[in-house]
């Protein structure tokens, strides 16, 4: 069986090089409207219903409903996600994600999966802490920044409890199918409010064809990413997976600092020296919960049907 903490740890790499290139296209003209962009992400989701040949079967009612909300509260979260992307710094916001996150989903995994972390509690502590002491390496307008990152963060913890609870009583494919269509079902939504309907296809015409194929390839990277994570929660513990999306700001913090030397004109970042050695120390206890969770396996939680 595949081991889930490396799945998430591929899975959280890919989506960390994705929303860099997300905030790169986010200021480019013609892919500056959020309604837009969210738009695309959760239509394209419809892709989804392309495993149903490889092994879908019918759950029952009340477990398509939870695998459907799921799908629809994933993008809802991402449309604060990305709406605090687009105010913020990459390296700022994610990190904030980071730990605010899986605080969110062990929170709510306790209660509604009884889940006990055992030994991977210090691993996931360490990841943890890691987030949150980067969420203050700089001064982030919190005023600004915490309505958009808090809903983020707690619908997303949402989010991936309710799709273990579907993996629990579902095959994998069964369960991602419903997912997919809760949230191809919430980017229709959208469309009900006039004024974002115009939007979306104001925005989507006046976007050169460049900024299209470019938002078409990082979807499908995007895409990879997030069928891994969500693979990866049917493996292990979804707070466990959360934890590990550290490796996104990791990331995100290197590519930003890269583009801010090399490429300004893409967008630029503040890298002080206070902000520098705040996220090398951060970095060191994501990588230090890394190596404790992959130590013990990353099967903090049962695990769905094969």
């Amino acid at each position: 069986m595949l081991n889930g903490v490396l799945i998430a740890i591929i899975a959280h790499g890919l989506v960390g090089i994705s929303l860099v290139w997300d905030k790169v296209l986010l200021k480019r003209k013609g892919m500056q409207s959020l309604a837009s962009y969210v738009f695309w992400l959760g239509a394209i989701s419809i892709f989804g219903l392309l495993l149903i040949p490889f092994g879908f079967k019918m759950p029952s009612g009340k477990i398509a409903a939870t695998a459907l909300a799921a799908g629809f509260c994933d993008l809802l979260a991402t449309w604060f996600y990305y709406a605090a992307l687009k105010a913020g710094e990459a390296s700022d916001e994610v990190a904030a994600m980071g730990g605010f996150t899986p605080v969110a989903t062990v929170a709510l995994s306790i209660p509604l999966l009884g889940v006990n972390l055992d030994g991977q509690l210090l691993g996931f502590a360490l990841m943890t802490v890691g987030g949150f002491i980067m969420f203050f390496a700089e001064q982030i307008p919190l005023r600004r920044m915490l309505p958009l990152v808090i809903p983020a963060a707690v619908i997303f913890g949402l989010t991936n409890v309710l799709q273990k609870i579907a993996f629990n009583h579902a095959q994998f494919v069964s369960g991602y199918v419903f997912f997919t269509i809760g949230t191809f079902a919430g980017s229709m939504a959208l469309l009900l409010r006039p004024t974002w309907r115009r939007d979306i296809f104001k925005h989507s015409e006046e976007a050169p064809p460049r900024s299209k194929a470019g938002y078409m390839i990082n979807r499908f990277l995007a895409g990879v990413g997030s069928f891994l994570v969500v693979f990866a929660i049917s493996k292990a513990s979804p707070s466990v997976v959360e934890a590990i999306a550290g490796v996104r700001y990791v990331i995100i913090f290197v590519c930003a600092y890269a583009i801010t030397q090399w490429r300004p004109s893409w967008f630029r970042e503040n890298f002080g020296r206070r902000a520098l050695i705040v996220k090398a120390v951060g970095t060191g206890f994501v990588v230090a919960g890394l190596i404790l969770v992959g130590l013990h396996g990353g099967a903090g939680g049962a695990s769905g049907p094969g």
